[in-house]
């Protein structure tokens, strides 16, 4: 299968010559296999093979949402065929980009939860590891914040393709999309100054298991930057939701704050700091032309806004920072 969609040449190739090198051989045949396998990849690459070649006039990742091109370089008909062009990769579930003058407004306002992030955490000249990224919008503006280079992986061939999108668009920058999981990095070499895991950890059956193989990818004295969903209360505070939860089936474990600084220090870190703790609202997480499922409304039981249709508490998500000791 082609990868130059995806720039992976250009990864592959420095992953060659850096600490990383014996990730290579797994990286490369696992991707290639997984994207080559997914039934809906003839339809994406066709879609993508239809996007115009252009060279942006201005490029800004350091905006709420990501400015790719200017709206001035296309007509208004070649706006309208991107556009249509662009909802092959539906549902866009993280954003929001604007290339060309288009306002791709996805599911999700991640330009919030970045604004709660971007003061904290200094990213200048700094290799990063995004776990669970997604179609690579935080990668973007990590690359926006300063970061020499950013690796994500996500398994969800989806968002792989709307990385691959968004990256036809801005050309070749030091940010990769892999579609792998985190258990099927090598490990050795810990090579990452700062490594994200953002809305993985309760997705996880075993969370230490999730920390300590973070904690294995970052150099000594390396920054982690955990955010997910959490229950209020003390040391100690769980839930372990039965069937679902917000109508999610893989949800295993919330831990108050407490309890997730308490993980944070058994599986070896230290400098254990809270960036952020925030309820999810209908106008973080909502439905958009770019995404015409279900979303946060749907979840919410609507008698009851503080509770989800289940009955559980409703989505309140924080951010906490810590460092490899």
């Amino acid at each position: 299968m082609d990868l130059s969609p995806f720039g992976y040449d250009r990864l592959f190739a420095w992953l060659e010559e850096s600490p990383l090198a014996h990730w290579l051989p797994a990286a490369a045949e696992l991707s290639e296999e997984r994207l080559a396998l997914h039934g809906d990849m003839p339809r994406w690459l066709a879609a993508l093979g239809q996007l115009p070649r252009l060279q942006p006039e201005q490029l800004d990742l350091a905006v709420p949402c990501l400015q790719i091109g200017a709206a001035s370089q296309i007509s208004t008909e070649e706006r309208e065929a991107i556009t249509e062009t662009l909802m092959a990769f539906h549902p866009w579930r993280k954003g929001p980009f604007c290339p060309y003058g288009i306002h791709l407004d996805t599911e999700w306002r991640s330009d919030w939860k970045w604004g709660r992030i971007e003061e904290r955490v200094d990213l200048k000249g700094k290799t990063i590891l995004d776990v669970g990224s997604g179609n690579g919008y935080y990668g973007w503006r990590m690359l926006g914040e300063g970061a020499a280079r950013v690796i994500g992986i996500d398994p969800t061939i989806s968002y792989v393709m709307q990385y691959a999108a968004m990256r036809h668009f801005i050309g070749e920058q030091p940010m990769h999309v892999l579609p792998l999981k985190l258990e099927e990095l090598p490990e050795g070499n810990a090579a990452f100054d700062t490594v994200f895991s953002m809305g993985v950890l309760y997705h996880r059956k075993d969370h230490m298991e999730h920390l300590e193989q973070l904690k294995r990818h970052l150099k000594p004295g390396g920054e982690l930057v955990l955010e997910g969903l959490v229950i209020e209360g003390g040391p100690g505070g769980l839930l372990h939701p039965k069937g679902r939860y917000a109508k999610m089936k893989n949800v295993h474990t919330l831990p108050s704050v407490a309890t997730m600084s308490q993980w944070l220090e058994q599986a070896g870190f230290g400098e254990i700091a809270v960036i952020d703790v925030s309820p999810t609202t209908t106008a973080e997480q909502r439905r958009t032309h770019w995404m015409q499922f279900e979303s946060l409304a749907d979840y919410l039981d609507p008698n009851k806004p503080g509770q989800t249709v289940e009955g559980h508490p409703a989505p309140l998500r924080a951010v906490v920072q810590a460092k490899k000791r």
